[in-house]
């Protein structure tokens, strides 16, 4: 892994959030706080989507992958939401970080567009204590992780004047489009290249496409809102979420 810049790269995705304000003054602020303080991890499925799949009432539906085949823990996720309701009708968003694949469906569970994305190059599932008011000078390479979870997506400004999505607001953690200020770190050859293995290279941030941003994610986000799930790999989803494979049963015993 080339070590990552500590330059204008580093500073717009990581502490675009932590300096908020402080060079801008308060009338910036505003712009850069999202509406509800960002997007914070959400807490378990509901008692009421683990009633309805109890009862069967949507246990025929799945999500429709339009003909895109992908790895086995995203379709498990993705069917698990649609069956027990887990993204509270609203569109969804899931981040594949073995594959390094994000997938964004609407609101019925249908496809709408996948891309490759680029990582925390950090291997992990959690966030470094106080990572976002840490100076970048001082995250350490082991605490450059993008963290798993389920979390509720917000539309954000960081101190560039760029829109982000938030992830984890606090933790500085969002979805953008790719930065490109540090040539050094091929962050679009990364995007295009046939494997995953390259694509680890930010600061916990979720790097993507610019059409695909502005064309797929953006809007889905401004218009029907979403929830976000990254998913783990040091742990395994049903661990992270309390999912189960619905085409098999038996897998929702052992969550018992």
């Amino acid at each position: 892994m080339k070590p990552a810049a500590t330059s204008a790269s580093g500073k717009s995705e990581f502490l675009g959030s932590v300096q908020k304000g402080l060079l801008l003054g308060a009338a910036i602020l505003a712009l850069v706080l999202p509406p509800s303080l960002g997007a914070r991890r959400a807490g378990p499925p509901s008692l009421q989507a683990a009633t309805r799949q109890a009862s069967g009432e949507d246990a025929s539906r799945r999500a429709d992958f339009a003909g895109v085949t992908p790895s086995e823990d995203v379709r498990q996720l993705a069917n698990w939401t649609v069956v027990v309701g887990d993204h509270q009708h609203k569109s969804f968003v899931i981040v594949d970080k073995k594959d390094a694949r994000v997938y964004v469906f609407d609101r019925t569970g249908h496809l709408k567009s996948d891309s490759p994305v680029l990582l925390g190059s950090a291997v992990g599932d959690d966030n470094a204590p106080n990572i976002g008011t840490k100076p970048i000078a001082d995250v350490l390479p082991e605490e450059r992780t993008t963290p798993a979870g389920r979390y509720v997506a917000e539309m954000g400004m960081n101190t560039r004047g760029e829109d982000v999505v938030w992830v984890d607001y606090e933790a500085a953690v969002s979805m953008h489009r790719v930065l490109t200020t540090n040539p050094a770190e091929h962050r679009l050859e990364r995007l295009a290249s046939p494997t995953p293995e390259d694509n680890r290279i930010s600061y916990g941030c979720i790097n993507l496409p610019r059409d695909f941003y502005e064309q797929v994610l953006g809007p889905t986000v401004r218009s029907d809102g979403a929830i976000i799930y990254i998913l783990p790999e040091t742990r395994s989803a049903q661990q992270v979420f309390g999912s189960w494979d619905v085409d098999r049963p038996a897998t929702r015993l052992a969550q018992r």
